[in-house]
Formats: C-alpha cells, structure tokens, sequence
C-alpha cells in the first residue's frame, strides 16, 4: 500500500526517477530489485526485438544482464497522473533506448514493480511521416517531365514484384495482411500483399450469409482508419468487406488479389526467399526479403473423414463454404459442432423453415453478447470508455500490460459475475442438454481463444433456440457414420438429413507452411498460437506469449501475423517495426528466442 502521504503520482515517479538511475549507472542489480520478486517484465521489441515476458527477478536480471549495454535506455518520464486503486498504483510513462522510442505502463504495490510494460513506438531517424513530418504530395514550380501522383502510383503497381522485388511479401489480404501492410506502407518498407480472392474484403464476403462480427466496433478498427462513428456495433460481413476493400485502396496498398503462393523455398546465396505465385493464370516468381504469412488464426478446415460420407445423398461442406439458409427451407439439417459457426448457421437455418439439430460433442463456452460488452470489454473498448479518456490505443496498451500468466485471473471474477447475473440463462441451457464450461480454470473466453482457438460461442440469439428447442440439440456424441439420407450417432441415434454442416474448426496455421514451404520448415518453426498453459489443446511447457506470432522464428525471415481484428491493429505495430530495422541493416540481436520443441 502506498504511504499515505505519498501521492500515486509521485510514488510512480520516484519509480521511475530510481528505475531510470539504476539503468543509467548499469547496475542491473538495482534495477531488478525494484520489482517484486514475482514480478513482470512484459517487453515489445524495445529491449529484446522479440515479444517476451520475463517473470521474476531472475529472468528481469538475466534480460537486462544481456540486453541493457546494447539497448542504452534513457529518459523514464511519467505521463500524465498515476492512479491507485486496491493499493495498486497504474502509470504511464514513456522512454528511449539507444535507436528508439516507446510507451510504457507500470503497476505498483508496496513500492515494487509488479507489471511493468514497455513496448516500441518508433525507430529513431525512421519515424512515419506524420503530422509535421507529412509529405507536401504537391511539387510545386514548374518541371519537365513530371509525373502526377496517378502515374507514380501506376508505375509502382507495374513494377513492384515484377521488374522491382518487395523487401516484404505478405501472403494473405485480410485484415491482418493489410494492417502490416499499411503501418509497412507508412515506414516506407516495400511490401506486397498477395490474395487468393479475386477482391479485397472477399474473406469476409464469402462467408455465411447471416455472418456479423461479434466483437464489438470500438475493439476493431484498423490502424490510422477508425470506423466512422456511426459504423454499427456489430459489422456485418458484407459492410466489413467493403470496409477492407476502401482500405486497401485509400492506403494504397500494393496488393494482389487473385493470387495464390504455391511454392516457396529460401535461397542462401541470394537471401531472398523465392515464391511462386499464380496471379489470375499467370505463372510468376517473387523474391522479397521477409516472408509473412497473415492467413488468420487457423489452418486449413477441419474436416471429419466419417464412414460412409462418400455414400450420403445430401448436401454435405464445411462451414467455411456454407452458401446460407435460402435453399434448405423444410429440409432436415445436421450441424456438426457447438461453437460460433454452428450457432450462427444453426439460427439462419431455422430462420429459413428449417428442422435443424445441432450435435455437440463436448462442452462449450456461451458468453451472452450483452453481458460480454459490459462485464469483459465496457472498460476498454466501449462508446463510455472513450468518452472516459480511453480510446482503442490506450486500451490495446492497457490489455496488452497484462502478462499472460496472470491475465485468468483477471477474467476469472468476470465470468463469476456473469455467470450470476444470467444464471436463470444458463440453467435453461442446461436443461435442454447443452454442456457448459467457463474454460479450464473459469476465465471464460478470451483465455479459451488464447489457449486454442476454440470452445466458445458469443451469443447473439442462436443459445435461445437451442434453450427453447426451436434447434433440437444431441450433445455428448458424435456422428458414427454417415448414411445414404441419415446419420447415426454414437448413442445409436439416427437423424435424418438432408443437410450436413460440419462446423468443426480449423487446424493450425503451421499446416500452410508444411505445404507452400517444407514439413521441415514447419517443423522448425513448431506450433503457432497458444500459450503453453498445459490446459486441453495447449500442451506445456509454459512460454509467456503466443508461440511464434508476431515475432522472431527458428526460421530466419520468416513470420507469422494472424489474430482477430484487434490483434491484426495492436501486433501490426510491433511486426512493421521489427521489419524496418531490418530492412535498414540496424542490429537486431534476438534476446529469448522460442525453442521449435513444439512440433505440428
């Protein structure tokens, strides 16, 4: 608790005021004593140039043992009031090392660091041309030869990737692949983006019919565009297509659209990787620097080989290639699966005069959108928040100052709340059948999503027809076999179906490497998302950050970015700027780099 007569504000100072010293006259010593001995080091990039939690004073030592000579910080300034709340004091600050800038947050109990953030804002000599640093765009005076902005822009989109190579080729246009591209565009890396789908925003549009977001509009604007304020809270997938494809083109983004990468491979005499790509039936070879690979959060669908699936004479995809409900009016739908696309098509099927059973095979998580808004997001990313002083980049740095392994227990009390305010919810779900769980230690379902991707559901109406029975539910089974107009479940159940949905996921995004590049190179990177947490579908050991996203891999030039919309903004950020110091030749010396011990 902090002395009562010292203000939060001034004990962060004197901190900070101590931490800076400390630093100054490299006594590393010092400076791992002003933490807790539990204490958190969360750092993005600016010590590291890597995305790495140290926990405890040991690693805080060792990291600062390894990194301060190098790094040279300087400058520790408070930013703005400190604030105390249940004896724990919160204060921005910001500082500089020997070739950067950056933000930080720090919490405080008892005089010691408990979490302590710092993250990179810019490269010193390489910053965005921004504000007073903007371009003019007009030349003004009179010149021969010159070439307006159309044709420069022409010239560029003629060139680049075929007379010119990209420092960076991204591969996948959604939006994480277009927000690295943007923050890549603005710190003038040459960079490509290359995307299957003949549009922009095609991702989204190709989706089912009935898709929206389920986050809301404040957790996911695209970095340097926010949506207008009168953008809807929860985007439909057409509207954020059409959001995608004008970013695209207001960024002036280079960007590929009906191209697919069928083959990559890197060239150490050359550096360079070598990928081909099939643009609209043309054959071509790309050679950039760094390969990023921004296909998302998974890999290739999952689908379930099931006996007697090659005889079934009904319709049978996955839902990733779900038209939507228009002609299954008065059939008979099987939808394989409990999370967020089996609800969602599960609904717009019975919207459409279907007869729709959902079959569940193990427990799933339901947040009810409402309570979700409130309870877990309303303090960070909500129309009060930003009226309170805190738009999306102070709450993506205030989500990102939470280390991992303590962040549940943050959720936890959350989902208790939850659960009690909508217990008389969740009891009718029960007793329809459904199998609920709140995550493996009851931190719900942004911890879920971290671990594996999975298990959820936000619920924006499809749980009340399955409480109701509107959609009839089988849940604790599985699908046997597949008949001709039928399935058979593992209880012996059979449905008839005229329809099969299999909402069954994705797998890991390591599988697109494993094809376009080797299964040894997927192999040396190992898995990609999760934390390590030793909960089901994240074996151990622990690592302290998402596995391989992000930042540096066993395979040199080589990147993963992926995530929800809010990752694809905040993480962009620190991958653009990794990317920059490398395509200026600065010192990169990788501090804590991830094992590959985890294999596909």
């Amino acid at each position: 608790m902090t002395d009562t007569t010292t203000s939060p504000t001034q004990a962060a100072r004197t901190w900070l005021t101590e931490f800076n010293a400390a630093l100054g006259r490299r006594d590393v010593d010092a400076a791992t004593n002003l933490f807790e001995p539990e204490g958190f080091w969360r750092d993005l990039v600016a010590f590291t140039w890597n995305l790495r939690t140290q926990e405890g004073r040991g690693e805080i030592r060792a990291m600062l043992e390894a990194r301060l000579a190098d790094t040279l910080p300087v400058t520790f300034t408070p930013e703005g009031e400190a604030t105390e709340t249940d004896g724990v004091v919160e204060s921005w600050f910001t500082f500089e090392t020997a070739v950067a800038r950056g933000r930080g947050h720090l919490r405080l109990r008892d005089g010691l660091a408990w979490t302590f953030l710092t993250t990179m804002s810019e490269l010193k000599g390489h910053e965005e041309k921004t504000g007073e640093r903007r371009i003019k765009g007009a030349e003004h005076g009179v010149h021969r030869g010159r070439k307006t902005w159309l044709e420069r822009r022409r010239d560029e989109e003629a060139s680049l990737g075929i007379t010119e190579q990209p420092e960076v080729l991204v591969i996948g246009g959604g939006q994480g692949g277009i927000a690295l591209g943007a923050r890549l565009r603005r710190l003038g890396v040459s960079t490509l983006i290359v995307e299957k789908n003949p549009r922009a925003g095609d991702s989204w549009r190709n989706r089912y019919k009935s898709l929206c977001l389920h986050d809301p509009v404040w957790y996911d604007h695209l970095p340097y565009l926010p949506f207008p304020n009168d953008w809807p809270v929860f985007a439909p997938k057409d509207k954020l297509g059409d959001w995608l494809e004008m970013y695209v083109k207001v960024m002036e983004l280079n960007y590929w659209t009906s191209t697919t990468a069928t083959k990559a491979r890197f060239d150490e005499a050359t550096q360079r990787w070598e990928v081909k790509v099939n643009r609209d039936g043309r054959e071509l070879v790309v050679r950039p620097k760094q390969l990023v690979f921004a296909l998302g959060v998974s890999g290739y669908p999952n689908v379930p080989k099931l006996p007697g699936a090659d005889t079934f004479l009904g319709e049978q995809h996955h839902s990733s290639r779900h038209p939507g409900p228009e002609a299954y009016a008065g059939k008979k739908c099987v939808v394989l699966g409990s999370n967020n696309s089996a609800h969602d098509i599960c609904a717009a099927l019975w919207e459409h005069g279907a007869d729709v059973t959902m079959i569940q095979r193990s427990s799933t998580h339901i947040a009810p959108s409402d309570a979700l808004m409130e309870l877990a997001l309303g303090g960070l990313y909500s129309e009060q928040a930003v009226k309170n002083g805190i738009d999306h980049h102070k709450a993506d740095l205030i989500f990102a100052s939470l280390p991992y392994r303590i962040m549940h227990t943050f959720h936890v009390p959350v989902y208790d709340e939850m659960k009690r305010r909508c217990a008389d919810f969740y009891a009718r779900l029960e007793k329809a059948g459904f199998l609920l769980d709140f995550g493996a230690d009851g931190s719900g379902l942004f911890m879920k999503y971290l671990r594996r991707g999975s298990g959820y559901y936000i619920d924006v109406g499809a749980s009340e027809l399955v409480a109701n029975g509107s959609v009839q539910l089988k849940s604790g089974v599985n699908i046997e076999r597949v008949n001709e107009r039928s399935v058979t479940l593992t209880d012996g159940t059979e449905l008839p179906a005229d329809l099969l949905v299999y909402a069954t996921g994705y797998g890991s995004m390591n599988g697109w490497l494993a094809d376009l590049i080797s299964p040894e190179v997927a192999d040396r990177v190992g898995k990609c998302w999760g934390l390590g947490s030793d909960t089901p579908k994240d074996p151990g050991p622990w690592e302290g950050e998402l596995r391989n996203m992000w930042k540096p891999t066993q395979v040199p030039n080589l990147w993963i970015h992926g995530g929800n919309l809010h990752q694809s903004r905040h993480y962009s950020q620190y991958l653009a700027l990794q990317l920059k110091a490398r395509a200026e030749g600065m010192a990169t010396p990788v501090y804590g780099l991830a094992a590959s011990h985890h294999r596909r």
